[in-house]
């Protein structure tokens, strides 16, 4: 007899993801159930595409940003790649540099707060702090905070770490006190990181500098050392905490790394421009049924037969609409079914990094991620899971922070960080970049000087995408497929799956 297990929400990030399950019970494991199919439901509209028609085309990189809160550099350079395709023009060096600096800020952040405060509480016993007896003001005031609400019976005040659910958590008690400790402590790395961000940035979450052309900051011999005394505090982090830490939940949950596997086919737009011809630093492609293939724009195309829209469906973005329908028949999802030639694919550090593995000119990826394995006794096949997204992650907020230090060297202090231009009265661009969660485009169109057409195809509409026209679940839809959940009433495993993924439904209906 099948049964109906739901998660929705699904909290800590956005509460408008809704992940419906059908299940099979376990034959002698009394209560267990195995997912048969999945359901992943995008339950709000937002209409940010509605909202830039019309509009000067200046004006899409600052709307844009607030489609995220969380990853609004992402929205804000993939904006100014599809203006300055459409105007013609490229980044000067500082330019491209500062909009690299200003990226790697919010993208190192946002891998913290994943790991730290949207997924770490899936393995973290919280209960264990109440065994705290150390002098750490931090620590104390937590255990206080979670003995008070405790003995009220009212748990709510101690959200996120309250309430649990009954599952498997870290036994160790040392070992879930000091993830808790880092836990708080990664508050203060994402607003160092929203701070380095900001120096050239001019504020974060979202950044009023960055224009076509390059930024509006000029790089002052101050601000290079503010932006170089925080990188350093923050490769620290990821150096001696993040990434221990990281190694620590997988050593306790050495199943992960065979649970959650998805779709296993992969794709990367590239992201960090490392000079003027466009050459990136993660670099753009495709896997797909294990083989690596050149990324090509012209295969993207948007699917809406189970989602709430009227418009026509198979559209390439660059021709794409948004109309709503919220009573169409057989649809159960605000999200689109973005596919790669008719290929579910699935985006985020993961698939940057399988990308990157499988290219056959040959990357430095590979050789960084053949070391993680061999030290950890692991196969590359272990990647495509729900550890070796936390894997990925992990080793991006190291390269990024590396690879920002050299950015910050290249910069010519006190030299102009923007290019003039003139605005056409007619044009087309599409901006190509990465989130931290996956594959962004913005594609856009002017008429008269103003915005014709605004199409954005964000990380999370691919990963948390319903079926498409052909009936395929999406990529977060299949991971969940044959997962086994051992208490129906607390779905934990649920949780660890889907939050692998880093889903931000704020971006997928925006």
């Amino acid at each position: 007899m099948t049964r109906t297990v739901s998660l929705s929400p699904v909290t800590r990030i956005e509460g408008h993801l809704s992940i419906q399950t059908e299940t099979e019970p376990l034959d002698g494991n009394d209560g267990a159930c195995r997912v048969k199919e999945a359901r992943c439901e995008g339950e709000m509209y937002r209409g940010f595409e509605k909202i830039l028609v019309g509009r000067d085309p200046m004006d899409a990189q600052q709307i844009t940003q607030r489609i995220c809160g969380v990853c609004p550099v992402s929205h804000g350079i993939a904006s100014v790649r599809a203006q300055e395709m459409a105007y013609g023009i490229t980044p000067s060096e500082n330019g491209r540099l500062l909009q690299n600096l200003i990226f790697a800020a919010n993208q190192i952040q946002s891998h913290v707060l994943h790991f730290y405060h949207l997924a770490a509480l899936d393995f973290v016993d919280v209960s264990a702090i109440l065994q705290y007896s150390g002098n750490d003001r931090g620590l104390i005031a937590l255990r206080d905070w979670v003995k008070a609400s405790i003995a009220s019976g009212e748990v709510f005040p101690a959200a996120p770490f309250l309430p649990q659910w009954k599952a498997d958590y870290v036994k160790d008690v040392d070992v879930n006190v000091s993830l808790l400790s880092h836990y708080v402590e990664a508050l203060d790395i994402r607003r160092t990181c929203h701070e380095m961000g900001a120096v050239f940035g001019a504020r974060l979450p979202h950044s009023t500098a960055l224009v076509p052309g390059g930024c509006t900051q000029t790089p002052t011999l101050e601000r290079v050392l503010a932006y170089s005394s925080r990188l350093k505090k923050i490769f620290t982090f990821v150096r001696d905490v993040y990434l221990p830490d990281l190694v620590e939940v997988a050593k306790q949950f050495p199943a992960y790394f065979e649970i959650g596997r998805g779709c296993g086919n992969f794709l990367s737009y590239g992201v960090f421009e490392m000079d003027a011809s466009g050459n990136r630093f993660i670099k753009p492609g495709a896997v797909i049924d294990g083989r690596w293939e050149p990324f090509e724009v012209d295969r993207i195309q948007e699917e809406v037969r189970h989602s709430r829209y009227s418009s026509p469906s198979g559209l390439h973005p660059s021709k794409g609409m948004t109309d709503a329908s919220p009573e169409k028949s057989g649809a159960y999802s605000w999200i689109k079914a973005p596919r790669y030639g008719q290929h579910v694919m699935e985006v985020g550090p993961l698939a940057r990094v399988m990308v990157n593995y499988h290219d056959p000119s040959g990357t430095w990826v590979k050789k960084e991620v053949d070391a993680f394995l061999k030290t950890r006794n692991l196969k590359p096949e272990q990647m495509l899971s729900v550890l070796g997204r936390h894997v990925a992650r992990g080793l991006e907020a190291m390269w990024f922070a590396k690879q920002a230090a050299k950015w910050l060297d290249e910069l010519h202090v006190d030299e102009a960080p923007a290019r003039d231009f003139t605005m056409p009265k007619e044009g087309t661009g599409v901006g190509l970049t990465e989130a931290p969660r996956g594959a962004l485009g913005h594609w856009l169109t002017i008429r008269d000087y103003r915005i014709a057409n605004y199409q954005c195809v964000v990380p999370t509409t691919w990963n948390c995408s319903p079926r498409d026209d052909r009936g395929q679940p999406g990529a977060v839809e299949q991971a969940l497929a044959g997962a086994t959940i051992q208490d129906p009433k607390h779905p934990i495993e649920i949780g660890r799956i889907v939050r692998s993924f880093d889903p931000c439904l704020a971006c997928a209906v925006h």
